[in-house]
């Protein structure tokens, strides 16, 4: 097979308690009676008139033990990773467009940010957004299966007060675009997403590409950012384990003020894992608050003085630490994995600190369901009468994912193998008849607020009409 005829495969992704003074997530799940029962005669099941969600996959992760990339992977050192074909072993149930998703997970902080008064106030509440997006990564060193060109997935939460909509608008390179809306009009979410990916010998690193924008509509405000590097460990040999790091620059379009976020890499001894530190600037560039914690666990603020004088003393009592206690050489047990540093749980909270952000506890079993968090679990579910209103390439009904979900890997791999080769023959077909692809909820146009080309949604999804879609599976 040559190299156009290759199908992207690579790895992509890669990929709560509430503040006291604010909403909980619980209360926006136990606020809207969903009322879609009625519609499918009752079959929905319910649980005190609320909508009841699944809990669980169908079946159990299959094990990937016996299973090694290195074949793979070890004539493609320093490469990207655009046409590298993996085992579907080394997937997850889930299309790209379903993880990018798993941004809406903490939806009600855009809700809180709406509700603040001050600019710097909604920053914090932004920045924490911006930080829950990419929490449910962690432990998530399963593969996404990458959308068919043209494959689109939708999702309406009247719990959590928003629809979304995602499209795959591009093949080489591969590029997924969503937008999100409040369903009280109070928001505006979306952005386009193109990892970059490339294979450094024991691990897989992502590059980010794309801008996300987040527009407040009562305050009309737009703040924009970028994700953070994502890397995993171990693909070879031991312990497969995920860091983030770069730095996040959230900007205000329409006040000036800046966030600026660290993602720290785990360093030499780990002390630094997970770590996310940074500050909020005016447009004065005066610093108003200092933000910090960890993108798995928690995000706190605090005043910048109060911040500093922590940190000298924390300086002072490290200094005395060392002289008391003299250090340990450490031996790795493995010399060909990199060894995951020791999680510490928690984050040692500054006196005078708001919390702005806690994740989500995972279902007890996450583990043997490639590490879902209980919102990923949802995402594939296909509810009693939902086959007849969606778009007929909507990620739920591809068999290929489906089968993996019930845990049918041989028919997943059989699947996935021809809907590849369905998708090579279009695009053969239309070279032939000299055709270009068109988009079909989104198009290439300009981000008014940075400038540069960004995908934005024309519109017209949620009126039902899909006569024209294309037919991908």
């Amino acid at each position: 097979m040559n190299n156009e005829d290759e199908f992207y495969d690579a790895v992509t992704g890669l990929d709560s308690d509430e503040s006291c003074e604010g909403i909980s997530e619980a209360s926006f799940k136990d606020a809207v009676v969903d009322h879609g029962a009625e519609k499918n005669n009752g079959t929905i099941p319910q649980e005190n008139g609320i909508k009841k969600r699944r809990s669980a996959l169908p079946a159990q992760m299959f094990s990937r033990n016996n299973f090694s990339v290195w074949s793979i992977l070890k004539k493609c050192i320093g490469l990207e990773l655009s046409k590298i074909t993996m085992p579907i072993v080394f997937n997850e149930p889930l299309s790209f467009l379903q993880r990018i998703t798993e941004y809406m997970e903490h939806t009600y902080l855009i809700h809180k940010a709406c509700a603040q008064s001050d600019s710097i106030e909604r920053m914090q509440v932004v920045a924490a957004f911006a930080v829950s997006a990419v929490a449910s990564q962690w432990d998530r060193t399963g593969k996404p299966f990458n959308p068919l060109l043209g494959e689109t997935y939708e999702l309406t939460r009247e719990d959590q007060g928003f629809r979304l909509i995602s499209e795959q608008v591009s093949h080489h390179p591969p590029i997924s675009a969503f937008h999100a809306e409040g369903l009280s009009q109070d928001f505006l979410f979306h952005g386009s997403i193109y990892p970059k990916l490339k294979f450094w010998g024991k691990s897989v690193e992502a590059e980010p590409k794309g801008t996300i924008t987040l527009e407040l509509l009562k305050h009309k405000e737009a703040y924009t950012w970028s994700n953070p590097f994502c890397c995993v460990h171990n693909v070879i040999v031991g312990k497969l384990w995920i860091e983030q790091y770069g730095t996040v620059e959230i900007v205000n379009h329409s006040t000036g003020d800046k966030c600026v976020l660290n993602f720290k890499p785990c360093g030499m001894f780990g002390k630094e894992l997970h770590r996310v530190e940074g500050y909020i600037q005016d447009k004065c560039k005066k610093k108003r608050c200092v933000i910090y914690g960890k993108w798995t666990e928690c995000l706190w603020s605090v005043d910048p003085q109060v911040y500093e004088s922590h940190r000298k003393n924390d300086k002072r009592g490290i200094a005395e630490t060392k002289k008391q206690k003299p250090e340990e050489s450490e031996v790795a047990e493995n010399e060909d994995a990199d060894d995951m540093p020791e999680v510490q749980e928690t984050v040692a909270v500054i006196p005078g600190s708001s919390l702005l952000w806690r994740v989500s506890s995972r279902p007890s079993n996450s583990a043997e369901m490639y590490n879902f968090t209980n919102f990923a679990v949802t995402l594939n579910e296909l509810e009693p009468g939902m086959e007849g209103v969606l778009a007929p390439t909507d990620c739920r009904l591809r068999p290929d994912i489906k089968a993996m979900e019930n845990g049918d890997m041989d028919e997943a791999s059989r699947e996935k193998e021809r809907l590849e080769e369905k998708q090579r023959a279009a695009r053969k077909e239309r070279a032939k008849n000299n055709e270009e692809w068109s988009t079909r909820w989104f198009e290439l146009t300009t981000n008014s607020y940075t400038g540069s080309q960004d995908w934005l949604y024309t519109g017209g999804y949620f009126d039902r009409k899909y006569t024209d879609c294309p037919d991908i599976y």
